[in-house]
């Protein structure tokens, strides 16, 4: 078969990176492990499982974005003909079976960017927050506009648009789909489960900082493509100012009516909580706006919105 080259990122893992690891490694393919200024060991333990590391420079920002094209880039020194790279996060496991179906589908359409499946939560009864990142995972089979952190790539796909945007804190993912499909290339969510994701959230701070980063990312997107695209534009427009709209306390009193159309789509509890969670959007969009008219954005990055 094909060879695929993995890349796992991750930032104070913990034991999550332990189920990673042996995930990945269980494939036989080839794999580094990126670090973003962890503090607790994770280099030391992936080293000792002889897995090569690479630790990105403090003195620059970190992102994910950043720790996925420095995975790639090491790919491919090893392999400049490297065709597949395949990114995981550290805090997922990838699941048995899945990778062959990944490849299975990029020898049907040569026209494929990227390919991912149905990420599953490790505990998702553990908390209500981890039941709503379930239900986000199960995103429609077909064609569609992005992945997440896990999937695997077309090497040739990822260099036509020069990877990842490193600049980006959030949101990076669709940005760089985005791009492909402009080129002409597909991205397609198959059916089969992937992965198995960990985002022991437990607390509603952690939900409120993961929904605030979403905030961001939407406004940022909005401000790089509004204009270019007006189709996109007037898409990431509707949702900017959906939050802002439903956000204002007077429209509180018809978030019911709100929560009744939602809820013929989704199940009560996912309704409850998109509602709820226009409020830590409409934040992380406002901290976007603050910090693009601040003087100092221009020559200070923005910092990682974290919910771990």
């Amino acid at each position: 078969m094909t060879p695929v080259g993995f890349v796992i990122i991750g930032r104070n893992e913990g034991g999550r990176l332990d189920l990673c690891i042996d995930s990945v490694t269980r494939t036989g393919q080839r794999a580094v492990y990126v670090d973003s200024g962890s503090t607790d060991g994770s280099v030391a333990r992936v080293k000792a499982r002889g897995l090569s590391v690479v630790e990105l420079d403090p003195g620059q920002p970190f992102t994910a974005a950043r720790a996925r094209n420095a995975g790639l880039d090491w790919h491919l020194d090893k392999d400049p003909l490297l065709e597949f790279v395949h990114f995981i996060d550290g805090d997922c496991e990838l699941i048995p079976g899945w990778l062959d179906k990944a490849r299975a589908a990029f020898l049907a359409d040569d026209q494929l960017a990227a390919v991912c499946g149905r990420r599953r939560e490790r505990a998702p009864d553990a908390s209500l927050y981890n039941r709503l990142c379930e239900a986000e995972w199960n995103t429609p089979v077909g064609l569609a506009e992005s992945v997440g952190g896990d999937a695997l790539f077309r090497v040739v796909a990822l260099r036509q648009v020069d990877g990842y945007d490193e600049h980006l804190i959030a949101g990076e993912e669709p940005d760089m789909c985005y791009r492909m499909r402009r080129r002409g290339w597909l991205i397609r969510r198959i059916e089969g489960d992937m992965t198995i994701h960990d985002a022991a959230m437990m607390r509603l701070g952690q939900w409120w900082q993961r929904n605030r980063r979403s905030g961001y990312a939407t406004a940022e997107a909005l401000a790089m493509r509004g204009a270019q695209d007006l189709q996109k534009g007037r898409e990431l427009r509707r949702k900017v100012l959906s939050n802002l709209l439903w956000s204002l306390p007077p429209m509180w009193l018809l978030w019911p009516v709100l929560w009744l159309r939602i809820r013929a789509r989704k199940d009560a509890l996912q309704a409850t909580w998109l509602i709820l969670g226009k409020l830590p959007h409409l934040q992380g969009q406002i901290d976007y706006w603050r910090r693009r008219k601040s003087r100092s954005a221009a020559v200070r990055p923005a910092r990682l919105i974290e919910y771990k």
